[in-house]
């Protein structure tokens, strides 16, 4: 069985480490994933911090087995560029402090989707629910200002944004 590993260190000596390969009855699809994850955010261990530099999403559990890791890491995690759709749940795992963006951040904010055994979608009211209540109280209200969370996205950036989360210096 291939397993690709990312090391998630510190600065200050300590490192864990992210274990991505298929799990039973997963196969390809999960592997993919986990390269991409691994190409899409950067690390740099001089500095201990996490880039976001593109993400489009993707599925929900496997964004927060990775936050789950970043969280117990200790790394700031710099967001600098596209973090959309499951991505922005680093929102809710990562303490605030310790998330910053940079001018090139957006986050994108959709309503979760079902998606049956045939590929067909459908609204997921309860999904949705507890998406939202997870993201920290400015989050909320600004997807609250902008309409809530729909099929349609809606995108947080620029000075809206660096008025919720400090510039990364």
């Amino acid at each position: 069985m291939h397993q690709a590993n990312k090391a998630v260190g510190s600065n200050r000596g300590t490192a864990a480490i992210l274990t991505c390969g298929p799990k039973r009855n997963e196969g390809w699809g999960r592997r993919a994933f986990c390269a991409a994850l691994f190409f899409l955010v950067g690390f740099n261990p001089a500095l201990g911090e996490v880039r976001i530099e593109a993400s489009t999403g993707g599925e929900v559990s496997h964004y927060l087995e990775l936050f789950a890791v970043l969280r117990h890491s200790g790394e700031r995690i710099v967001i600098d560029g596209p973090c959309y759709s499951a991505c922005t749940l680093v929102l809710s795992t990562i303490p605030h402090n310790r998330v910053c963006v940079t001018r090139r951040a957006i986050l994108g904010f959709h309503a979760p989707k079902l998606v049956d055994d045939y590929g067909r979608e459908y609204l997921a009211r309860e999904a949705t629910r507890e998406v939202v209540a997870v993201y920290p109280a400015p989050i909320r209200n600004w997807i609250s200002r902008h309409g809530g969370l729909r099929q349609r996205p809606i995108f947080l950036r620029g000075r809206e944004l660096m008025a919720l989360y400090r510039l990364c210096r």
